[in-house]
């Protein structure tokens, strides 16, 4: 999770999203609230969903050093309707643990074997690029 705190901002935006490792570096994959254009669409490669709370488009996700991230506790959430559908969502997540993890790294290498020739290349993340510039960040951090 990224915490985003404009200043004279009451609330935190908080980013909410799962970690997973691929090419050996830690990924953010963010959550999008679930909307109903998303009824209609299927689970692939690219796009799961957490039953009908939220969508992982592992498309947008990006390298991040496990540093620039913090832990949710979601038994310390205070807002309970927030916290029931944090709650909901992370059930259904660790259900799909495995299938998250091997569409992402599918997804890595379809993305490095066809750059940008196909739909599906194109709508993915530069993963070559955010990596070099992850690398060039957590350089500049240990400095």
């Amino acid at each position: 999770m990224f915490h985003n705190k404009k200043e004279n901002q009451e609330n935190e935006r908080k980013y909410i999203g799962i970690i997973l490792t691929v090419n050996g570096l830690d990924y953010f994959a963010p959550l999008s609230s679930f909307k109903e254009k998303h009824k209609k669409m299927k689970n692939n490669m690219d796009f799961l969903k957490v039953g009908n709370y939220a969508v992982i488009n592992l498309n947008n996700m990006f390298p991040v050093p496990k540093s620039q991230c913090i832990y949710v506790d979601i038994s310390k959430e205070s807002n309970p309707s927030y916290k029931a559908l944090l709650s909901a969502g992370y059930r259904i997540i660790t259900s799909l643990t495995e299938r998250i993890l091997k569409n992402a790294k599918s997804l890595y290498e379809y993305k490095m074997k066809n750059g940008n020739s196909t739909p599906l290349a194109k709508r993915c993340n530069d993963f070559k690029l955010l990596e070099e510039k992850c690398k060039e960040y957590s350089g500049k951090c240990k400095n």
